[in-house]
Order: structure tokens, then sequence, then C-alpha cells
């Protein structure tokens, strides 16, 4: 009996490469989609922030979704049944091209599935991203993924054509990363790879040349025992010593056919508490010895981490307003980077006497007030769970 092999058409396979490419993170989940239950981005398409606002319409898609590890939270596990499709290097530029001279999209997110081995998977890759920059002269932001284990002469290619390059880690350390992948390995294939990467990046800072300008990493949290004690403490070491850009958190969720397919999904809030967290430690000057953990190492769920740590230490507060120094109004619930800027741009020309005052200058009062002195008073208000749990464009909570 003679099988026959049909071949997706472009339509099929941008379907099941950009729908399996969901998983990859690539913004703060909102207030809004914690509440409404919604996790991961959907359609291929996706409004992505700008590091300086606004947002970019990323094309988010895998090279392909075959792949030689048996990942127990992932897609494209070799463990589970399903189509498998690659996009070959021309089609996915021609896809983006298109895309883009639409104006559906603006930039791309590029990963892929690891298949037969990482170098042949990036050389693919950078084969569809050099056919963008070379061939089609397309100068806007790409994003490119790196693979595990991929020689240094793949990652250098990558730095010098995408605009911003990551590695999921996936997991805090190899003890757990065992759990959720054993057939990876953390040091080695996976840390390293991130020093090369950050250590290229600043090589091509310096030079001034042209190239990637930032380094992120993602985890899956809840599937492998992890505690946020042990994801913080990898994260605060990834800022210190690749100065990680961003650190993303997939809160998991059960895949149908997969070996973690009865494993209850993670509590979406845990994730957001963690994006919480790093904004602390890259945007507000706390270290992890300063988070309050629970007596399992997870931080509290009730309150934002700052929240935790100003209750923890009652010395400090209430501070005023129009006097305290840069370093003091980013310790108050509430008051995030760029709120803390505005208010130091009015102390000496402005008395801030209500908390209405406060609002305008993008200040979370209700977290803050009671926390703070307006002229030598304090105001006390309820404080709600949810009222402005939206972080702000540099993570205000």
């Amino acid at each position: 009996m003679t099988t026959i092999n049909i071949e997706p058409d472009m339509q099929q396979k941008l379907a099941l490469l950009s729908d399996e490419a969901t998983d990859e993170v690539t913004d703060t989940p909102s207030e809004q989609s914690i509440r409404a239950g919604i996790q991961h981005d959907t359609g291929f398409i996706y409004n992505a922030s700008r590091e300086r606002g606004g947002k970019v319409k990323l094309f988010k898609v895998l090279q392909t979704n075959a792949c030689r590890y048996a990942c127990k939270y992932c897609f494209t596990s070799c463990a589970i049944r399903r189509k498998r499709t690659t996009f070959k290097p021309d089609e996915l530029a021609t896809t983006f091209v298109s895309l883009n001279r639409a104006k559906r999209a603006e930039g791309l997110f590029l990963s892929s599935g690891i298949v037969p081995d990482a170098n042949t998977t990036m050389e693919k890759m950078l084969a569809t991203v050099e056919q963008l920059r070379v061939r089609e002269k397309y100068r806007g932001y790409i994003h490119i993924k790196l693979i595990p284990g991929a020689d240094q002469e793949y990652i250098e290619r990558a730095v010098q054509l995408a605009d911003r390059v990551s590695l999921n880690l996936e997991a805090p350390n190899a003890e757990r990363l065992a759990i959720l992948a054993p057939g990876k390995e953390f040091a080695e294939s996976m840390w390293q790879r991130m020093v090369w990467a950050a250590n290229l990046i600043e090589q091509s800072r310096r030079e001034g040349r042209q190239g990637a300008r930032s380094l992120t990493t993602q985890f899956v949290v809840g599937a492998a025992g992890e505690s946020d004690r042990e994801l913080l403490m990898t994260v605060e070491r990834a800022h210190h010593e690749l100065s990680l850009k961003r650190a993303y958190f997939s809160a998991f969720h059960p895949i149908e056919q997969s070996p973690f397919n009865e494993m209850p999904a993670e509590d979406p809030m845990r994730a957001f508490r963690l994006y919480q967290a790093d904004f602390m430690l890259r945007d507000y000057g706390f270290t992890f010895d300063e988070f309050a953990f629970g007596a399992e190492g997870f931080l509290l769920r009730d309150r934002t981490p700052k929240q935790a740590w100003a209750d923890a230490h009652p010395e400090y507060f209430p501070v005023e307003i129009n006097q305290a120094p840069r370093h003091m109004l980013l310790r108050i619930p509430g008051i995030g980077p760029q709120s803390a800027e505005r208010i130091r741009a009015v102390q000496g020309t402005t008395k801030m006497r209500d908390l209405g005052q406060l609002k305008k200058l993008g200040v979370v009062t209700n977290w803050a007030a009671p926390y703070i002195l307006l002229d030598g008073r304090q105001i006390l208000v309820q404080s709600g769970l949810w009222e402005g749990l939206a972080l702000d464009g540099r993570g205000s909570q």
C-alpha cells in the first residue's frame, strides 16, 4: 500500500505554526486579561508593548513545530501525536513581507521546535532573517529565539541580525529543568548560550555596531514544583550576570496528550506577582533578600510584593511625599518609575496636599495612601484588591 504525504499549503502552515507559538510570551499580562481568564496571546498578530511606550504589531510564528525533545509541558513535544510542518526560509520570509506590506505586521517574533539538532534549526531561522535583512532590505523589529546547544557562531549571527534575542530557560535550575525537559541541560546548553549572547550584545554596543540590544528569557511557572524563591533567585542572577532585559513568566496550563495533561493549571495571579517582583529588581532598587516569602517560598497572593515589603517595614512609613528622594518614592506601593519622576519634577515648586494631585501624576492612590504623608497629613482610603493592578509603562505597583 502506497502512502501519500500531502504538503500543507501556506495558509495551513500559517495557522498551525502561528497557533503553536502562542505560549511564547511577548508582554506582561494586564489586570483585565487575568480577570477574563486570558493567559496567552491569540492569533498570529500580537500587539506588544514598545520599550518607550506604544504598541508594535508582531507576527509571532514557529519555523517548525517538529522537535526532537519530549518536554512535558510543550506543544511541540515529540511525545505528542500531532500534525508537524515546517516553513522553508523563503516561504516564511515571503509570508512576513506580505503581512508587513499590508500593514498587518510591523515586526517578527521567530521561535522554533528543535529538529534534527540545534545548529540545523538555527540555520533555518537565520536564513529566514537574512532574507528579510539582505534581500528584502527590511529594517524593522526582529526578535529571534536562541536554540539551546547551538554553536557560538549561530548565536553571534543572531545577535548581528536581530533587535532582541532570547533563550527560554523554562526552569530556575537544573533540578527543575530535569522534571520539565529531561533531554535538556541547564548550565552549558542554556545558561552558557545566554552568557555568549550577553557578551556579544555588550561588545556590539561598545563598538557602535548594529544588532541586538537586549536579552530576555522565559519560565514555565507551576509545572515542576519550583518555588517563587527559586525563580527570583535565578532572575536576580540573570540581571546581574547577563544584564537581562526582561523575564517572562508563563503560568502552566495542561496540554492534551502531554505527560502533564492531568496536572492542574497554575493560578495566573502567581505569574503576575512574579512580574511585579521582577520589576522591583529591575527598576525599583530592590534586592532578592528583601522579598517577603511565605513558609514554602512563595510570594503572597493577596498583595503586591512591594506592599508585602512595606507592611513588613513600618519603620520607614509614612513617607512625606513633598520631600522624599526618588529611591524612597520607589519603595511606596502605587508609585512606579514614571510617577516617581513626575513627583520629583514638581517637588519644591508645588505643594502636594491631596490625593487628586498624586493621581494626576500617575500614582495608584488607593495603594499609596496608607504609606504617605501629604504636607504632614496622612489620608487613609480603603484599598481594593484589584484597583490599579495593571502595571504602568514601567511597572507601577
